[in-house]
């Protein structure tokens, strides 16, 4: 195995025996960005020699045996829309004006502070309102599995670095399904928190910040250093002691849901039904009750919610001169301007559907320990689209499995299940009760071990 597909706890063991310095996994990261990037584009202020100052600094702690923390010397990646000291955040729009941020936003704070080598921001399409890696700012990121694809949005840049192998540990954002998405559309693992776990600067309803890896492992010990508390997130929950081992949760006994139908949008790909039914099978034949339930969500939610957040955006973009409106990507601006003229009974209707989405994810949870589906109806896209429709007045037809649990605040999960005829990776989705995140991570661990093999990560 190459330096740079070492998983984190795999980096830490070998870093605490002397077998691999920091310095040496970071180089052979950035050998693989310098490889990769010209075809990926999934890096934004990439930060080659503040790296190397951090590995180094890291490795004399290792070779005295006193970490700073548990992931001293490990290399990460960061979304762009999440703060970096110094570094602008333009969210993914040439319309942003570039201001360095004044202070880590809570998650980079909190990787600085347990030694977490960042290499680079990540890109992420603009403002973060597309599935895919299309940005009037950045250059189109494309998947590693295959390159004419997009990787997902809108942490796409992360789920291209992770499948890549940009290091371990990536930090994505989600408000629904912007990591879950392109986790399941390039293998990876990813987590999106119940609401509150991880501190967010700004908070927002539905709003989270989660990991993005390759092994349930590493997901479970990189939230437990992203989950520690930070005051500047009021929404956040009480800071909590979990057992983020994570180990596995076995099946034997467990009730769990199968949806198969999201309700609303897109129908879901027969590959990927197959996909899904065979793990639920698999979960089965391991002593599980496994049952089929009932779509969550209706066209009235998802129509509605689409309401309020075009009105949402629309509220900001209406002041911005028209010199920065013009460089915002054509299909978000379209989008936008859509809800311009909706009255306000329709945005408090729209708004309202947030909270209808919500009760109904957690009462089809209710009888069930865990609920597994499709992350995504479809695989991966084309990379030049900004969405699988390619319709801004029909932008939203394929969040229909990962949307509901944004809004219900449960944790879910996405966890590679197998590829498509064409080889593009398909995504499980588990979710679970409400601050049962590490019941989320133990189940995707015991899934690891009981899925068909997994080919090798793509090599560019």
């Amino acid at each position: 195995m190459e330096l740079a597909d070492l998983s984190a706890v795999d980096a830490v063991a070998m870093f605490r025996s002397g077998a691999v310095s920091p310095v040496e996994m970071l180089d052979a990261v950035l050998s693989r960005v310098d490889r990769c990037e010209p075809v990926l584009r999934a890096t934004y202020s990439l930060d080659a020699e503040g790296a190397r100052a951090a590995a180094k600094a890291a490795e004399q702690r290792w070779r005295r045996q006193e970490p700073v923390g548990a992931l001293d010397g490990v290399p990460v990646t960061i979304k762009e829309n999440v703060a970096t000291k110094g570094t602008p955040v333009p969210l993914g729009t040439a319309a942003t004006e570039l201001v360095p941020a004044d202070a880590d936003g809570p998650a980079a704070a909190r990787l600085r502070e347990e030694g977490a080598v960042i290499i680079a921001k990540t890109t992420m399409p603009d403002y973060g309102m597309l599935s895919s890696g299309l940005s009037s700012f950045h250059a189109t990121a494309r998947n590693p599995w295959d390159t004419s694809k997009g990787p997902g949005g809108s942490s796409a840049g992360a789920g291209a670095a992770g499948a890549a192998g940009y290091g371990p540990l990536h930090v994505g954002t989600d408000i629904g399904g912007s990591i879950r998405l392109p986790a399941g559309w390039c293998a990876l693992v990813g987590l999106k928190p119940t609401f509150g776990r991880v501190p967010v600067d700004p908070p927002y309803p539905g709003r989270v910040v989660g990991p993005m890896t390759r092994t349930a492992k590493d997901a479970a010990l990189m939230m437990s250093v992203l989950s520690k508390p930070d005051s500047r997130d009021h929404l956040s929950l009480p800071p909590q002691e979990l057992d983020w081992r994570c180990p596995p949760v076995y099946p034997r006994g467990l009730r769990i849901g199968l949806q198969l139908d999201a309700g609303v949008g897109l129908p879901v790909h027969p590959e990927i039904a197959a996909a899904v039914t065979e793990a639920a099978r698999a979960f089965e034949a391991a002593g599980a009750a496994v049952e089929p339930i009932e779509p969550i969500i209706t066209r009235e939610m998802l129509d509605g919610l689409n309401d309020f957040w075009r009105t949402r955006f629309w509220s900001d973009f209406e002041r911005m001169p028209l010199e920065r409106r013009e460089k915002v990507l054509p299909y978000i601006r379209e989008w936008v301007e859509s809800g311009a003229d909706l009255s306000g009974v329709a945005v408090y209707r729209g708004y309202s559907q947030m909270d209808a989405m919500a009760v109904a994810a957690e009462r089809a949870l209710r009888p069930f320990d865990y609920v597994l589906s499709p992350v995504s109806p479809v695989p991966a896209f084309a990379a030049e689209l900004p969405s699988p429709t390619n319709d801004p007045l029909a932008p939203f037809e394929h969040i229909g499995f990962t949307v509901p649990y944004n809004m219900s605040g449960q944790p879910a999960v996405s966890v590679n299940c197998g590829f498509t005829s064409d080889g593009l990776p398909i995504g499980l989705q588990i979710a679970g009760h409400r601050f049962n995140d590490a019941g989320v991570l133990g189940l995707v661990r015991t899934y690891e071990r009981i899925r068909p093999a997994q080919p090798d990560w793509p090599k560019l």
